[in-house]
């Protein structure tokens, strides 16, 4: 059993690290605390197996977006086993003020959330006017599809009459060109006859 004394410098208050080690420490089995100092700094007293407890050394150094730790002072000594669990230190009137914080943020955080709300009420009022306007543009699409159906029909209808008109017109003009040409060639038959009666041909 070995015991370390730690002193974190960086931005590791207000920012989570307090907790966070708390969870390592729980899983690496050591016991001790952690706490935060007035200058800024945290402060880890920890005891535990030598193999864990350097574990847990090495855990101490965390950088992420939140906790940024910038420098790790740590000294050894034997353990005497004072420590029962791993808990947070917390400094007087500093729950408080915590939960004070934590229901301000709460509160900026239900108003953001009430104001997104209510803006996409408003976009879901603006994309119901839109579908409505979809709606009558489609009523006014089938109405017109609906007319040009009936134009088409009618067309349909005049050109079937059309075709109609059109054989009728052939027929009768094949009737009309052949009997002119039986006149024709009658006409011509006739001047023959009389060429020959004259001895012209």
């Amino acid at each position: 059993m070995k015991k370390l004394i730690a002193y974190v410098s960086g931005r590791v208050q207000q920012a989570g690290y307090r907790s966070k080690i708390v969870t390592i420490a729980n899983a690496l089995n050591v016991k001790g605390f952690i706490q935060n100092l007035p200058d800024g700094r945290v402060k880890v007293i920890a005891e535990g197996e030598e193999a864990n407890l350097e574990k847990f050394a090495n855990a101490l150094k965390i950088n992420n977006v939140i906790i940024d730790v910038t420098n790790l002072e740590i000294e050894y000594f034997g353990a005497n086993g004072e420590y029962e669990d791993f808990y947070k230190l917390v400094g007087k009137g500093e729950t408080d003020e915590r939960l004070d914080r934590g229901a301000k943020y709460l509160k900026e955080l239900v108003e953001v959330a009430r104001d997104g709300i209510g803006r996409m009420d408003k976009g879901f009022d603006r994309m119901d006017k839109g579908f409505d306007r979809m709606d009558k543009g489609f009523d006014r699409m089938d109405k017109g599809f609906g007319e040009l159906g009936h134009k088409m029909d009618m067309m349909l209808d005049k050109q079937d009459v059309v075709i109609e008109e059109v054989r009728g017109v052939r027929y009768d003009l094949k009737q009309y060109m052949e009997s002119r040409f039986d006149r024709i060639e009658g006409e011509i038959g006739e001047i023959k006859g009389a060429l020959r009666e004259q001895g012209i041909i």
